[in-house]
């Protein structure tokens, strides 16, 4: 197989499934974390890695052959050099577009982890070839394995960091508060992602690319016990509850689900059961706009799905600003209703890749210098 990402928590919990199910892998990409990534390829023996620039090659040391390349373009020439037919895709943000649409092209499978993907180019890319790995949309694929057709899909958000902080507050938060997620241990972006929202209002997307139903809703449960929730036309509900660990879906795509049709020693080392103890005190909490203005955005960007273009441009720039002290956690918000005033995208449209990229650009230095 080939990861994207290698050096991430999702790309490390990769890692620790293909180790305990002796699989293969062909490609390692990473970004700057050279010592973790020297010790995957020590383990592992890759035939390609691919790191951020061109600067960090001198770095890297291997007793094998070893194709050395860097960039997005070194990306996308690694795929076409291997031959493995499951690409791994844990990029953060728009740089997991080109390898997901490419790696699909190359005839390969995706096990997604990149939202962006599905954000920004949900309509260039058949979902009937992907393989969900976040977790929610993970739940649904595994819920949606049923006779009846859903009415709703229901996604679960924990709230975020800021989730408990009093309204009044919220707008002049900074980095180091946003940062401590109450359940997960996520990169910096995600887990700002998850304190505004905007994780959520994403995942609303990629369920709508991956699943094409248009009835999708959220709710906050604390815990990160239930993961998504399928609603049927005869009132009843289908639940997905499980450990909040991300390396159950990645198994799933990794192994197939094949390999938990029966007891395996792999299993009961990597997964745990969820036991009555940890569900008893389950609750759902709506999501308040006025906690998190960017959820009011969720029935437009159903209407007009494109609209994650500008919306994850944007949010990328003022993320960034944001964990620089730049701005405000409000002023977050604010940007990306801002880029949606400046920017039109009509209803019902398709944009080609280059489009996309193009408007990407315009996003992005529209916030940077104006916003």
């Amino acid at each position: 197989m080939i990861i994207l990402g290698s050096t991430g928590s999702i790309g490390q919990n990769t890692i620790d499934i293909a180790r305990n199910f002796n699989i293969d892998i062909e490609m390692l990409v990473a970004g700057t974390n050279i010592q973790l990534l020297q010790q995957q390829i020590y383990e592992f023996q890759p035939k390609v890695v691919v790191v951020s620039n061109k600067e960090l090659l001198s770095s890297i040391k291997s007793d094998h052959t070893l194709h050395l390349l860097y960039g997005e373009e070194g990306i996308l020439k690694g795929l076409e050099i291997c031959s493995s037919t499951l690409v791994l895709n844990a990029l953060v943000g728009f740089l997991g577009l080109k390898p997901t649409i490419h790696s699909l092209k190359l005839g390969k499978k995706v096990a997604l982890a990149n939202k962006e993907s599905l954000v920004v180019g949900g309509h260039l890319i058949d979902s009937k070839k992907i393989i969900p790995v976040d977790s929610e949309h993970f739940s649904l694929w595994f819920l949606l394995h049923s006779t009846q057709k859903p009415k709703e899909l229901i996604l679960t958000a924990s709230g975020g960091a800021l989730r408990d902080t009093p309204l009044h507050n919220i707008f002049f938060q900074k980095a180091h508060d946003a940062l401590k997620h109450p359940n997960w241990s996520m990169g910096k972006k995600i887990t700002i992602d998850s304190a505004t929202m905007v994780n959520k209002l994403f995942e609303v997307l990629e369920a709508f690319w991956l699943f094409k139903e248009k009835n999708i809703q959220a709710l906050i449960e604390r815990s990160s016990t239930i993961h998504a929730l399928v609603g049927f036309h005869d009132g009843s509900f289908k639940a997905h509850i499980a450990k909040n660990d991300m390396r159950l879906p990645i198994a799933y795509a990794l192994a197939g689900k094949d390999i938990f049709e029966k007891p395996c020693k792999e299993c009961d080392t990597l997964f745990h059961p969820i036991s009555l103890t940890d569900i008893q005190n389950i609750h759902f909490e709506e999501i308040m706009l006025e906690r998190y203005p960017i959820w009011g955005l969720k029935e437009q960007v159903l209407c007009n799905p494109l609209l994650g273009i500008i919306i994850n441009a944007c949010n990328e720039v003022a993320v960034e600003k944001f964990l620089k002290d730049e701005i405000y956690f409000g002023q977050i918000a604010q940007s990306i209703f801002a880029a949606l005033e400046k920017f039109h995208i009509p209803p019902h449209s398709s944009m080609p890749i280059e489009e996309i990229i193009n408007l990407d650009k315009e996003v992005r230095y529209f916030t940077q210098t104006s916003c």
